[in-house]
């Protein structure tokens, strides 16, 4: 099985690229989790689209087209999705073909806050709704208070949030295994 991790942010000390790498780390064995790179998609341009794709997102595409599922790591800005993230969805999911459609996905997030990304994580969900896209509900992976979690080199420290991460990933193998 392979699946996609997507960091919504772009800061090389990120918490959400930090979790995603846990998961990588916690995956089980039969399991690649391969990370996108965002920082080289344009913000979106219908005139660009218009005269063709840019290779970063034609690149983008055929990573989600390519694997069994998609797994997102969220920072909640302003109580909503952070632009970066909002920006390469949109682009990945231009028509004709869009990669989306009837892929299981999988959201959590990260932020030195109380409410661990579950605004922005509701939101997340509205937009793959629209897409057709079948996110995981349960169980939810919201890590509030990151700071704490995570020490200074980004490694998941935190035994308990480690142990939910370790079962929030074989919760996603087992929902993504209705899918194939």
């Amino acid at each position: 099985m392979t699946i996609l991790g997507i960091a919504g942010s772009l800061r090389k000390g990120s918490f959400n690229s930090s979790l995603l790498r846990a998961a990588v780390e916690l995956a089980p064995g039969d399991v690649a989790v391969s990370l996108c790179e965002l920082s080289s998609i344009p913000l979106y341009n219908g005139d660009v689209e218009a005269d063709s794709l840019p290779q970063s997102v034609v690149e983008l595409r055929e990573q989600i087209r390519q694997a069994d599922a998609i797994l997102i790591a969220t920072p909640e800005y302003n109580y909503s999705i952070p632009g970066v993230l909002k920006n390469s969805v949109d682009w990945a999911s231009r028509p004709p073909d869009q990669p989306f459609d009837g892929k299981p996905v999988g959201i959590m997030g990260a932020s030195a806050g109380l409410y661990g990304t579950v605004r922005a994580q509701n939101h997340l969900r509205q937009v793959f709704q629209c897409l057709n896209a079948f996110v995981m509900l349960k169980p939810e992976m919201m890590v509030a208070r990151a700071q704490e979690k995570f020490d200074g080199e980004g490694r998941l420290i935190d035994e308990k949030t480690r142990e939910h991460l370790g079962k929030f990933i074989k919760a996603m193998v087992e929902w993504v295994g209705r899918f194939r």
